[in-house]
C-alpha cells in the first residue's frame, strides 16, 4: 500500500501539469479563434472605408483634365492669363470636392497651376518628373501613388491624369487625396491598425510612432526603389522592433516599447488598387488570461474532486484519522472555497470592463455603418460622373448655341426672336440647376431624426437622380402611386437613397434585355405603405436569395460595386420600423417590396 502510495504521489503532479498544459492550449486556441473573428470585422469596415475614400476621387482627375481651360493652358503653358484663370478654378475645385491639392505638370515636369498657388508651400515652380504617377500618366495612364510630400511634407494619395489634346499629351493633373482624417479614427480604439507599403514601411497608423517603420527587412534593394521614387522625402526609415511568431493558424507578433514587450495578434488584408496591405493587431494579453483563467477553475475542480477521492481512500485506510482527516479535509475546502470566491469577484470585474469596451464597440460599429451609407451614395455618385458630365454637356452645348443665335439677332433687329432665345437658354440653365440641386441634397448626410415624408415627393426627387442610369441602359419605369397621397414615417434622403439602389439595380438587371420596363407601385395596406419595385429580368438565383442583403455581397463583376447597396438599404428601412423583401415573380423577374409604416402628421417637417 505504501508503495502504491508513493507511486501516486510522484505521478498525480505530472498528470496535474500535463493536463494543466494541455488545457490551456486548448483554451488559448479557442479563444484565439474568438478574438480573430471579432478582429477580422474590424478588419473589413477599415478597408472597405479606405476604399470607399479613396474611390470618391478616382473618376475627377480625367473629368477635369478635358477642361477647356486646363487643355488651352497645357498648349499654352506660358500664358500668364491663363494660368491666373486655371489657379482660381483648381482652388475653387478643392474646396469643393475637399481634396488636399489639384495641380497641372507640363512634360518636362514643371507645375504651372496648383490649387495652392498663393500658399507656403505652393507646389507652381515645383519638378515633379521623379513621381511615378507623373510618368505613369505622361504615358497616357491613369496612375495611382501614395508618399509624403517633398513640398507640403504632407501624407496623401496620388490620382494623376493625362491632359490629352487631340492625339497628343500635353500634360498631366494631379489630385493629391488626405488620408488623415482616416488615420485619425483608428486611434485610441480596441485595435491597432496599419497600413504597409509592397516594401514593408508603415505608411499610415493609429498608433503615431509605428510611422515609417519597416515590418520587413529593410534591405538595400528596398531601400533604393523607395528613395528613388522619394516616397516618403527626408522621412528617417527605419525597421519595426518586433518578432514574427504562430500559434496554430494565427500570425502572431511580439512588438517591443522601450524595456517593455506586447504579443499580438495579426490579421492582414491586400488591396490590390493602392498596392497597400491593411493590417490589424489585437492584444493577446485578455485572450492568455481568459485560458490561464479557464484552466485555473479546471484545475480547482479537479482538486477538489481529487481531495474528495482521497478524503474516501483515508476513511478506508485508517479509521482511527478519520475525524481528524475530515477536520483538515473541511478546513481546506473552505479556504479554497475562499480563494475560488475571490477569483470569481476578479473574473467578474473582468468580464464587467470587457462589457463596457464591447458595448464601445458596438457604438463604434454603428458610426462606422453610418460612415459606410455616406460612402455607398458618393461611391454611386462616383460611378454616375462620367454619365452626369454628358448630360451637363448637351444643355451647355445648346445654350451656347442659343447665345450665338441671339447676338445675332439682336444685331439685325429682331429682338423679338432674340428674347425666345434667351428664354431658352434660362430653361436650360433652370434644368442643370435642378440635377444638381438633387445630387447635392442626395450627398449630404442625413441626421438620426424621422418624420413624414410624401411619397410623391421622394420618387420626384429618386426619377431626377436615376435618371441618367435608366437612360443609359435604355429602361422605361412605369410610376403609380395611386390616387391618394400615401405619407410614411422615414427620412426623406435615406429612403431617396434605398430607392436610387433597388431601381439602379433594377436597370442593371435589364439592360441588354428586350423587355427593359421597370414598374414602380405604391399602395396603403392598414398601418402601413407598400412600394413594389419590379423587373422582367433575371431575377434572384436561388441560391444566392438569402445572401443578397449580406454587407459586401455583390453579384456584379469586379469594380461595379462594393456589394453594399441592398446590405445598406436593407438597415435604411429596418431603421424606419419597416422591412425589405425581394421575390422572383412567377411571370419572370424579380420585386423588391418595401414596407413602411403610416406617418399621419404631414404638418411635422421630416428631418430629413
Amino acid at each position: 500500500m505504501k508503495y502504491r502510495l508513493v507511486v501516486a504521489v510522484i505521478l498525480l503532479p505530472l498528470a496535474v501539469a500535463a493536463l494543466a498544459w494541455q488545457g490551456n492550449a486548448v483554451a488559448t486556441r479557442s479563444y484565439l479563434d474568438e478574438a480573430s473573428a471579432q478582429a477580422n470585422t474590424a478588419l473589413r469596415l477599415a478597408v472597405a472605408a479606405l476604399d470607399g475614400h479613396l474611390n470618391r476621387y478616382q473618376a475627377l482627375p480625367a473629368l477635369i483634365a478635358d477642361h477647356d481651360d486646363i487643355q488651352e493652358l497645357a498648349t499654352r503653358p506660358r500664358d500668364r492669363r491663363l494660368r491666373e484663370a486655371v489657379n482660381a478654378y483648381l482652388k475653387d475645385i478643392n474646396a469643393l470636392l475637399n481634396s488636399s491639392d489639384i495641380y497641372v505638370i507640363t512634360p518636362d515636369g514643371d507645375t504651372i497651376a496648383a490649387s495652392n498657388y498663393d500658399g507656403p508651400t505652393s507646389f507652381v515652380g515645383q519638378n515633379f518628373s521623379y513621381r511615378p504617377y507623373f510618368q505613369e500618366a505622361l504615358q497616357g495612364q491613369q496612375s495611382r501613388f501614395y508618399a509624403l510630400g517633398t513640398t507640403s511634407l504632407k501624407r496623401g494619395y496620388y490620382f494623376g491624369s493625362p491632359i490629352r489634346v487631340g492625339e497628343d499629351i500635353r500634360g498631366v493633373i494631379v489630385f493629391k487625396v488626405d488620408i488623415e482624417s482616416i488615420e485619425a479614427s483608428w486611434q485610441g480604439g480596441e485595435y491597432k491598425i496599419f497600413v504597409s507599403d509592397p516594401e514593408g514601411i508603415i505608411f499610415m497608423s493609429g498608433t503615431p510612432e509605428w510611422l515609417y517603420a519597416s515590418v520587413l527587412p529593410l534591405t538595400p534593394e528596398r531601400l533604393t526603389r523607395t528613395e528613388t521614387s522619394r516616397r516618403y522625402a527626408n522621412a528617417t526609415l527605419r525597421a519595426l522592433p518586433m518578432t514574427p511568431g504562430r500559434l496554430t493558424d494565427h500570425d502572431l507578433i511580439t512588438i517591443a516599447t522601450g524595456d517593455t514587450s506586447r504579443e499580438y495578434l495579426l490579421l492582414s488584408h491586400y488591396m490590390a488598387d493602392a498596392d497597400w496591405t491593411v493590417n490589424v493587431l489585437t492584444d493577446t494579453a485578455s485572450v492568455r488570461t481568459q485560458a490561464l483563467t479557464t484552466v485555473i477553475a479546471a484545475l480547482l475542480l479537479l482538486c477538489l474532486t481529487g481531495l474528495a477521492a482521497a478524503i474516501l481512500w483515508q476513511r478506508r485506510a485508517r479509521l482511527n484519522e478519520r475525524i481528524s482527516m475530515q477536520a483538515e479535509a473541511q478546513a481546506e475546502l473552505e479556504r479554497r472555497v475562499d480563494e475560488r470566491t475571490a477569483d470569481l469577484a476578479r473574473v467578474n470585474v473582468q468580464i464587467e470592463e470587457e462589457v463596457a469596451e464591447r458595448r464601445q464597440t458596438e457604438q463604434q460599429l454603428r458610426r462606422t455603418q453610418a460612415d459606410l451609407i455616406q460612402a455607398g451614395k458618393l461611391a454611386g455618385l462616383g460611378q454616375m460622373s462620367a454619365a452626369l458630365s454628358h448630360e451637363f454637356n448637351q444643355p451647355l452645348a445648346a445654350a451656347k448655341t442659343y447665345a450665338d443665335s441671339a447676338a445675332l439677332l439682336i444685331e439685325r433687329g429682331r429682338a423679338e426672336e432674340a428674347s425666345d432665345n434667351i428664354r431658352r437658354i434660362s430653361g436650360l440653365v433652370d434644368r442643370m440647376a435642378a440635377i444638381s440641386r438633387h445630387l447635392r441634397n442626395f450627398a449630404r448626410k442625413p441626421n438620426e431624426k424621422l418624420g413624414p415624408v410624401l411619397i410623391e415627393d421622394v420618387v420626384r426627387d429618386t426619377m431626377e437622380i436615376v435618371a441618367v442610369r435608366l437612360k443609359a441602359a435604355a429602361a422605361e419605369i412605369d410610376i403609380d402611386l395611386g390616387d391618394v397621397p400615401l405619407v410614411v414615417r422615414a427620412g426623406s434622403v435615406r429612403l431617396q437613397q434605398v430607392l436610387v439602389n433597388v431601381i439602379s439595380n433594377a436597370a442593371d438587371a435589364v439592360e441588354g434585355l428586350d423587355d427593359r420596363r421597370i414598374r414602380l407601385r405604391a399602395r396603403s395596406e392598414g398601418d402601413k405603405v407598400v412600394l413594389a419595385i419590379s423587373d422582367r429580368g433575371p431575377g434572384v438565383p436561388a441560391a444566392i436569395a438569402e445572401r443578397i442583403f449580406d454587407p459586401f455581397f455583390s453579384t456584379k463583376g469586379v469594380g461595379k460595386g462594393l456589394g453594399l447597396g441592398l446590405s445598406i438599404s436593407y438597415n435604411i428601412v429596418k431603421d424606419f420600423g419597416g422591412s425589405l423583401i425581394a421575390t422572383n415573380l412567377a411571370e419572370g423577374g424579380a420585386e423588391f417590396r418595401i414596407e413602411l409604416p403610416v406617418a399621419d402628421d404631414l404638418g411635422q417637417e421630416a428631418a430629413e
